[in-house]
């Protein structure tokens, strides 16, 4: 994402959760080379593999989608017809001379390293605190500007007062935006299979970038609602989209509050239900997102978010397909490509995405002078995997202590 001028109500701890019991560098990567995994849909998916499908097509996604972020997809059709590579691209309007390696990623992911590095020093569930402690102990002090947006800068100076974390985000002046939506994937991972313990998380870890009960929360309480139905055994593009139903946005009649968030998915969902390809898709998103004029008007949470659940249905959980009907949509590329391939990548596994992108986005991170982490994609995914085992660990334990009581 970026600038276009143009506390926890207290873990329900045992619920649900037992049963859940160096390449060289080049100027582009072609997607030519095909993983040699076992073929996406010829098989059960592990959930190891869709904690790393999760986090590889969310890296990957945004890496490809960054170079193009902003564009009309009038004008990525024009000069590239699909894309569907890695690219060397400049950030934030050249306003720096850093050209980024190809699989270089962006804010959001940043965002999302502070998030996995929090779980993995845990190894459980985290809350507002211990992400700030996350920010002040590993956000890289150059990274604000270059690889994550200015005001990340501003949250990281408050992080490090006394403000409880929290109320961070009453000062962040750009509440309804995708910024949690587009970085949340580890909540949802971590709380695989337990989707109400995602919402609860999601909300709390939220109030570090966005007001309680805003809107930039509750779209990224879809996203890790989709994430943690999808790792649950058995789970289908269908069951994933009963979860976000049954589970996302009720009514509340306390506020007079109608379930607009669910209104407007399904609106998508019937408009973009006969597209069978991308192209079709976008022109048709034409006629229901086009704002323009204010700073981020292409990076709002209902668009982006509404965008990649319709994307998830259309590709079937495609993960290579996916990401390229995300980078190839036009508008917020990077953010678009993240959540839409981290939605399908954590049913369907990272098979589909070719193994020289993956190769390539690890280059990348590990030449990265500004990132948060330079852990590889699967790493990432294995520390986050280890958390969540250890969790369930620990809940086994638990249970067993006290059933014994």
């Amino acid at each position: 994402m970026k600038r276009n001028d143009n506390s926890i109500a207290r873990r329900s701890f045992l619920k649900g959760t037992l049963a859940a019991a160096t390449l060289a560098s080049a100027p582009s990567v072609l997607a030519s080379e095909k993983s040699t995994n076992e073929k996406q849909g010829t098989g059960p998916v592990s959930l190891r593999e869709k904690f790393f499908g999760c986090i590889a097509g969310c890296h990957i996604g945004s890496a490809m989608g960054a170079a193009v972020e902003g564009w009309s997809w009038e004008r990525i059709e024009r000069q590239y017809g699909t894309l569907d590579k890695l690219l060397a691209y400049h950030h934030y309007g050249n306003r720096n001379n850093w050209m980024r390696e190809p699989g270089t990623t962006e804010d959001g992911i940043e965002r999302q390293k502070l998030m996995i590095t929090a779980i993995i020093g845990k190894q459980d569930r985290i809350n507002a605190e211990d992400l700030r402690r996350a920010w002040v102990d590993h956000m890289n002090p150059n990274a604000a500007g270059l690889v994550s947006e200015p005001f990340e800068g501003a949250l990281l100076a408050m992080a490090r007062t006394h403000i409880p974390a929290a109320d961070i985000g009453k000062y962040c002046d750009y509440s309804g935006l995708v910024s949690l939506s587009r970085s949340c994937h580890p909540i949802g991972l971590i709380n695989a299979g337990d989707i109400q313990g995602a919402i609860e998380d999601v909300r709390e870890i939220g109030q570090l970038y966005n007001t309680a009960n805003s809107r930039g929360i509750l779209w990224a309480e879809v996203v890790v609602t989709a994430i943690a139905a999808a790792t649950k055994p058995g789970a289908t593009v269908d069951s994933v989209l009963g979860a976000i139903f049954d589970n996302c946005d009720k009514v509340d009649m306390r506020f007079i509050r109608r379930a607009v968030i669910r209104g407007e998915i399904k609106r998508a969902l019937k408009l973009t239900a006969d597209c069978k390809d991308f192209r079709r898709m976008r022109k048709k998103f034409d006629t229901m997102y086009s704002g323009s004029g204010i700073p981020y008007s292409h990076s709002y949470a209902n668009e982006i978010v509404t965008k990649a659940v319709c994307i998830f249905k259309m590709t079937n959980a495609n993960t290579w397909e996916a990401m390229k009907a995300g980078v190839n949509m036009g508008r917020d590329t990077d953010c678009l490509a993240a959540v839409a391939t981290g939605i399908s990548g954590a049913l369907s596994g990272a098979a589909s995405i070719p193994n020289a992108l993956i190769k390539q986005t690890d280059y990348a991170t590990s030449v990265n002078p500004h990132t948060n982490s330079q852990r590889t994609l699967r790493e990432t995914s294995d520390g986050l995997y280890n958390a969540f085992k250890a969790r369930l660990a620990k809940m086994k334990a638990f249970a067993e202590e006290m059933g014994a009581a």
